[in-house]
């Protein structure tokens, strides 16, 4: 029986490395906030595109796609489900609702987690929304051969209401501990939890939701304006290997979380450095559209497009950024790479 403790993060016997992206993190934390409370509306555009990003990305993950249209169309309210995936994309966006617009009222306990869950699965129609699973399952994956294999037992359901109010009273304990920096902590919960899989179904999204939850109550909240869920897809085969070798030994108290909590933060690290890179701008610059296409340009090391600079700058109009990148073709500061489609332009 696994045994719920991280008195271990209390005793420095994490590599450096950690400390080293944690030091990182808490540097882009500060510089982030300092932006949020300046530049409201800015953010806010960029939260109405992570959000659909997360919505997106998440089902992804599990296979639960529409088109991108359609997936617009939902996040906004602006049109009801048509079909089972886009009402299991309505659930993941009511989820997220709530963390985004109600985090400081909701905690990492029993009653909370089931409520998110029945958010995500009622619209669906899933008669499990909300409660633990029934019966034992398991998490199998298929070889190259269509071979399937068992890569994790998680914990049988008869035992999984206790394995769950063990997992949020052992987290409980160890947030009022000031020695135990939240940012590792956090990860090791949602591994945790990933091994319990106290649900039927749904407990990929609820992980991500989750992580959301505890990165918002600790004011890591990157994830609001830089999908975090989006970062986990690109990277997935990392975040899963990471996942996989985190687990082993799990049920017997041996297993090792470094994995994991280096993916986790690798993944909050890249939102972070993400946000940065979209709100670039010059020392002493007045912060306008101009300005942030200017710097994005002048601080990039790569070559852009026009679309390029539309996704960085979610809020800013194609219209805009050409007549920006024009001005600045015109005064020498940036050079035109390729024709056509594969137009490019890099700081001169």
């Amino acid at each position: 029986m696994h045994i719920f403790d991280y008195t271990f993060l209390d005793k420095g016997l994490l590599p450096a490395s950690l400390t080293n992206i944690t030091a990182n993190i808490y540097g882009l934390r500060s510089a982030s906030g300092l932006r949020r409370s300046a530049h409201r509306q800015i953010f806010t555009e960029l939260e109405k595109v992570a959000r659909i990003q997360s919505v997106k990305s998440s089902n992804a993950i599990e296979g639960i796609i529409t088109s991108d249209e359609r997936l617009a169309a939902i996040v906004n309210g602006s049109s009801a489900p048509l079909n089972h995936d886009e009402a299991e994309i309505a659930g993941y966006r009511d989820a997220l609702s709530s963390i985004h617009t109600n985090f400081q009222n909701l905690d990492f306990c029993e009653k909370d987690i089931l409520s998110l869950h029945a958010q995500l699965l009622t619209p669906g129609g899933s008669e499990d929304a909300g409660q633990y699973k029934g019966n034992d399952n398991l998490i199998l994956e298929i070889d190259d051969r269509g071979q399937r294999r068992v890569r994790f037992r998680p914990v049988p359901a008869k035992e999984t209401q206790g394995a769950m109010q063990q997992l949020t009273l052992a987290y409980i304990e160890a947030r009022s501990n000031a020695n135990i920096n939240q940012l590792l902590l956090i990860p090791c919960v949602i591994l945790d939890f990933l091994c319990i899989h106290p649900f039927r179904d749904g407990n990929g999204r609820m992980s991500r939701l989750l992580s959301l939850l505890l990165l918002y109550k600790n004011d890591f909240q990157a994830g609001k304006y830089i999908s975090f869920e989006e970062q986990i897809n690109n990277y997935k085969q990392l975040y899963y290997a990471s996942l996989q070798e985190s687990s082993q030994g799990w049920h017997e108290n041996h297993s090792d979380y470094t994995p994991f909590i280096r993916n986790f933060l690798s993944i909050l690290y890249m939102c972070y450095k993400e946000l940065d890179k979209r709100f670039a701008v010059l020392q002493g610059r007045k912060i306008t559209k101009k300005a942030r296409i200017e710097a994005t340009m002048e601080n990039s090391l790569t070559p852009l497009s026009k679309r390029d600079l539309c996704n960085l700058l979610p809020d800013v109009s194609l219209t805009t950024v050409e007549a920006v990148l024009g001005r600045m073709l015109k005064e020498g500061r940036i050079r035109r790479i390729g024709q056509g489609r594969a137009t490019r332009y890099i700081h001169a």
